[in-house]
């Protein structure tokens, strides 16, 4: 199954909202608490609480970003 390219900035952005939400996620809990017989249920409740504002914050600021960067950097010559 393939998603239409248009799609492509949705995608995007839920994958690395996903990602990042993961990765933080387990290295925060694991600091905070430590590795702990719950903690795959707490790692998953963490996920699913903040994944849905990662994904808009990712989906709607990344234009703005690259934006951003694309003024604060002179292309090479």
């Amino acid at each position: 199954m393939r998603i239409p390219a248009r799609y492509a900035p949705i995608l995007f952005g839920a994958l690395l909202s996903a990602i990042m939400v993961a990765l933080v996620s387990a290295f925060v809990i694991s600091i905070n608490q430590g590795i702990h017989p719950d903690f795959l249920q707490t790692w998953a409740k963490s996920c699913a609480t903040t994944w849905p504002v990662a994904f808009l914050a990712v989906t709607f600021i990344a234009p703005w970003v690259r934006g951003l960067v694309a003024k604060l950097t002179v292309a090479a010559h």
